[in-house]
């Protein structure tokens, strides 16, 4: 299934989901495929200054005092791709508006849903910005400034790409679908409701999406995993009332003290998660896929000194790449009990409540987690304390088959924007829209991401490296002529 060498993998596929050849081919003539390249070339400056203005709307969509600058980047977007010749539309939600665009139809070829947003997170803390958030600054070969990487640069690239198709060839090989939300900061409720309701209307072979990394600098990659998610809330009531330590202490349970006892038993000392089942329905990593890990040769050291810790601890047997991308955890994120102030307060608090979150792999699901988890919770609860817990939301992990053609053609890109072959990766994060694509869609998910781990996403001094703007750019538009030979 999952192969990490590249030409391993191209060697492991079925002579029916090869491409014509390993090489990147264009669909037009070589040429004309150069001609794109020579305009991407020619265009450097323009697709910066493009990129700057983009940059300076600060459409913070959790921010209700910006609803009209989120308004007016939704419109930039609109009309950079209605300018493109593409059939263009602005759709009112409940929220931010959606963009769609489409290009001519070409019965017979693929099409593609480009996914990205055009909105951004908040940039506080102000004060630890070198320069402010929305005035677009160029130092060491970076551009600095809110939504730089995430996600306004890597999204413009698809744009970008398709611009140069259109002055040079005068149209697209394939057909091509944009769906740039302005709700992905604040959870994309709107779009997941469009998503349900027209589905049919989005119908494509593949979602292509740029809103992830590159394994490390230089070393571009597709993701092809992510982790899934459930996220919870625990509530632990004892007395009515807060209680004098001394006077009732030993005598009284105490829900603190329950509800740690509670939280340390959900895993053991060799990092393996205690609920019922928990790993039924885990996937394993395969000997291949654990042999490409291993073969990237990760810092662990250097990892660890960027979070600023002498070590750290895991499930046992497995790395640290394996532990964040292929296998499920849990965490606590935030807990509360008693007395909080300066000073001592000797007391028995009555309530005790804590937030806490896994992170599932396929084929692991939200509900078979809740399941399990209440059959972990309820036998365990003392005398004198009830339980309230609640289920904020939960996401399933997604596994893209690196069989598939769509993923060759990618690297085929990937390799002609960036000048080497991709990593296939995970990631530990969850993209519950990537889930709902693939529901919803059946369709094959893309994750090319341009962006580097140190881009500072929903940080200060968030940046995003022209250079790989541009590698991006070149590999978009090559992923065009890649895809369009699938089905030629």
């Amino acid at each position: 299934m999952a192969v990490l060498d590249r030409q391993h993998y191209i060697e492991s596929l079925p002579a029916s989901k090869r491409l014509a050849d390993a090489t990147p081919l264009a669909v037009t003539d070589a040429t004309s495929m150069s001609e794109i390249d020579d305009y991407l070339v020619s265009r450097h400056d323009d697709f910066e200054a493009d990129l700057c203005e983009l940059l300076r709307i600060p459409s913070i969509s959790a921010d209700s005092a910006h609803a009209d600058d989120v308004r007016r980047a939704a419109n930039w977007v609109h009309d950079h791709l209605q300018a493109l010749g593409l059939t263009t539309e602005l759709i009112e939600t409940a929220g931010h508006p959606l963009v769609f665009a489409q290009s001519e139809q070409i019965p017979g070829k693929p099409t593609a849903l480009v996914y990205g947003h055009y909105d951004v997170q908040p940039p506080d803390p102000l004060d630890e910005w070198v320069s402010p958030p929305f005035e677009p600054t160029v130092r060491d070969g970076n551009i600095y400034a809110r939504g730089a990487t995430d996600d306004k640069g890597q999204m413009l690239t698809h744009i970008k790409s398709a611009e140069a198709w259109m002055k040079t060839v005068g149209q697209l090989p394939l057909n091509v679908k944009y769906l740039i939300e302005g709700e992905e900061e604040v959870g994309s409720q709107s779009l997941g409701t469009f998503l349900t309701e027209h589905a049919a209307r989005l119908a494509c072979d593949c979602v292509v999406i740029s809103d992830t990394c590159q394994f490390g600098p230089g070393r571009p990659a597709i993701t092809y995993g992510l982790r899934g998610i459930a996220y919870y809330e625990l509530l632990l009531k004892g007395p009515q009332q807060d209680l004098h330590s001394g006077s009732f202490g030993g005598a009284i349970t105490n829900p603190a003290n329950v509800l740690a006892r509670l939280l340390a038993e959900i895993v053991d000392g060799e990092g393996r998660v205690q609920l019922p089942g928990f790993y039924d329905a885990v996937v394993p990593l395969t000997p291949r896929e654990r042999e490409g890990y291993q073969a990237m040769a990760f810092d662990d050291e250097g990892f660890l000194a960027q979070v600023g810790v002498d070590g750290a601890i895991g499930e046992s047997g497995y790395s640290t790449l394996e532990r964040r991308w292929a296998r499920p955890s849990y965490d606590i994120n935030g807990l509360w009990s008693g007395y909080q102030g300066e000073g001592a307060k000797t007391v028995l608090p009555a309530r005790a409540g804590a937030k806490f979150s896994f992170r599932l792999v396929p084929n692991q699901t939200p509900e078979q987690v809740t399941a399990a988890l209440r059959e972990f919770l309820e036998p365990r609860l003392p005398p004198g304390i009830t339980m309230e817990l609640k289920d904020f939301h939960g996401s399933p992990g997604v596994l893209v088959s690196l069989e598939s053609p769509y993923i060759e053609a990618a690297a085929n890109a990937i390799e002609h924007g960036f000048g080497t072959a991709p990593l296939y990766i995970r990631e530990g994060g969850s993209i519950p829209i990537v889930t709902s694509f693939a529901e919803h869609l059946g369709a094959d998910v893309l994750l090319l991401g341009w962006g580097l781990s140190d881009d500072n996403t929903h940080s200060p001094n968030e940046k995003f490296c022209l250079a790989d703007f541009h590698r991006g750019t070149k590999a978009s538009a090559q992923l065009w002529a890649e895809l369009a030979k699938i089905c030629g």
